[in-house]
């Protein structure tokens, strides 16, 4: 029997399983979501196999919630059914392209850091057949080409990437691709200004994986959408916020937890810290925490209060001393220095950027140490 589902996803990390799943799954169970979700695996190990299994299992797999709210101690466990499908790309591209030629209305996506970049070998002559693409925006490229050839309608596309604008470089990006594919002018258009594309936030520390699917993470949970005429949502949820202004809490969010992530990293990385060393463990180190508050408070918060969003920004970091405090949780420092010098390209930089056009005339010398340039 075919599979039928509204929600096409590309990924299958331990985030998406206990926040984007999460979030539609709770709304199913209220009558308030799009429909239920199917997954696209892309790296074929038999690890992913496994786990794309167990994500479409019947009885779903386990999200535990662990931490404080509101003053409370929050440790229960959640089943998420939300998924239909799971598929690997390599193993099940013709059926993916069927779908998505059919009843798919919104793609969501987390390709991680890196994933917006081309690959090698991807070309126009992967449109017809059944090897996919090797990279994503090819691999979007080439079943938004399928939908378009077949007369589907267009789709609503929710990136999660943590890239500034990730709605509108992914789109670009694409249409792009199609353009150095020589592709048709009337499909480039309809790709651009008919399909939509969503700038997004994502916000959860989800600290750890459980195998084969499922995940442990706090309470502490936000999907911000910039609004789009005619957008379609993939599910209505007390922690999914539609906005006119998506800026504001790109900010807040890269520049003060996410940056904050990667300059404990670049602590760790430079120092002599434990393999298991988690962010609970390095902010009940005095001389780290220090450093960290320091840099929140001298080279991060000025720059919120030449935006006029400094009140905002000071009730974010409160929450994120929580977060990061937060003793249920093993979020190691391994894990958040993967691919860190890419992390401080993205995290750090454009605040250093941001400091330096609002003529802030901050010195910033933490920032600077850590991405090995000189002030100004």
């Amino acid at each position: 029997m075919p599979i039928t589902t509204s929600i096409l996803q590309f990924g299958t990390s331990r985030f998406l399983q206990a926040h984007v799943d999460l979030f539609v799954d709770e709304a199913l169970r209220r009558g308030e979501a799009l429909g239920r979700i199917a997954v696209v695996q892309t790296t074929g190990n038999p690890q992913s196999l496994r786990r794309i299994a167990a994500l479409a299992a019947p009885d779903g797999y386990p999200v535990r919630i662990r931490g404080r709210a509101g003053g409370q101690v929050i440790d229960e466990e959640r089943r998420v059914t939300a998924i239909a499908a799971g598929f690997d790309a390599a193993r099940d591209w013709a059926a993916i392209r069927d779908l998505v030629a059919g009843t798919v209305q919104v793609i969501v996506s987390n390709t991680g850091d890196r994933g917006y970049e081309p690959a090698g070998g991807d070309g126009p002559h992967l449109l017809d057949g059944d090897v996919p693409p090797r990279g994503f925006p090819a691999k979007l490229l080439v079943l938004l080409h399928w939908r378009w050839r077949h007369g589907g309608a267009p789709v609503t596309l929710y990136p999660c990437e943590l890239v500034a604008g990730n709605g509108s470089v992914l789109r670009d990006t694409v249409a792009n691709l199609a353009r150095a594919w020589r592709l048709d002018e009337d499909f480039i258009d309809w790709l651009r200004s008919r399909c939509l594309w969503i700038d997004s936030l994502v916000d959860r520390i989800v600290a750890e994986a459980i195998e084969p699917a499922g995940a442990v993470a706090e309470p502490y949970a936000l999907w911000v959408a910039e609004a789009q005429p005619g957008m379609v949502l993939p599910c209505r949820h007390p922690g999914f916020v539609v906005t006119d202004r998506l800026a504001p809490y790109e900010r807040r969010k890269l520049f003060l937890l996410n940056a904050a992530h990667t300059f404990l990293a670049e602590l760790w990385l430079a120092g002599d810290g434990a393999a298991d060393e988690t962010v609970r463990q390095a902010m009940a180190d005095p001389a780290r925490r220090r450093e960290l508050e320091a840099l929140w408070d001298e080279e991060i918060l000025p720059v919120f209060d030449a935006l006029g969003e400094g009140a905002e920004a000071r009730a974010y970091v409160d929450q994120v001393r929580e977060r990061f405090g937060n003793p249920f949780l093993a979020h190691r420092l391994a894990d958040i220095a993967q691919n860190h010098a890419e992390k401080k390209r993205r995290r750090l930089l454009p605040l250093v950027a941001l400091a330096s056009e609002l003529e802030t005339g901050l010195p910033q010398p933490r920032l600077y140490a850590a991405l090995h340039v000189e002030a100004a």
